[in-house]
């Protein structure tokens, strides 16, 4: 994938983060061939451009006992559609919101800490949402492949 401003080294760089957002700045020059100071320089350009947004701790619920990941596919009328994502935006226990192409308008992801929790989201938040055609949720069973960051 090409992406205007990003030569062949940042684009290492990103690839190196993108797997281990941890690695040194020492350990990035020896793997690319670059100094420390020219690693660093190039991530705070890469930083300052927005091309890096953030460094974060991705937890798998999986892993966690009780914990249970779904998603969401929901209709929305056009007029309510600002204010249902406002109510979902303010949710802790939604993590992701897409807008997407298709009959459903929006593609909804959330982990909550039990099944209650999630019967709670359901129950409370999702059953009264404004303006809702549709609402169907898919409990995520296992994980097969989830890519973290944007392949270059």
């Amino acid at each position: 994938m090409f992406l205007e401003g990003l030569d062949e080294l940042d684009r290492k760089i990103v690839l190196l983060l993108i797997e281990n957002a941890r690695i040194s700045y020492s350990d990035i020059g020896q793997r690319i061939g670059i100094s420390r100071v020219a690693v660093k320089a190039r991530v705070q350009s890469l930083e300052q451009r927005g091309i890096i947004e953030a460094y974060t701790t991705i937890i798998n619920p999986q892993k966690i006992s009780g914990a249970v990941s779904c998603y969401f596919e929901i209709e929305l009328s056009p007029e309510t559609f600002a204010q249902a994502v406002d109510l979902l935006n303010r949710n802790e226990t939604i993590t992701q919101i897409y807008r997407v192409t298709g009959k459903h308008k929006l593609h909804v992801h959330a982990v909550a800490a039990s099944h209650e929790e999630m019967e709670t989201l359901i129950r409370e938040t999702m059953d009264p949402l404004p303006g809702v055609v549709s609402c169907s949720c898919h409990v995520i069973l296992s994980r097969m492949k989830d890519i973290k960051g944007l392949r270059l």
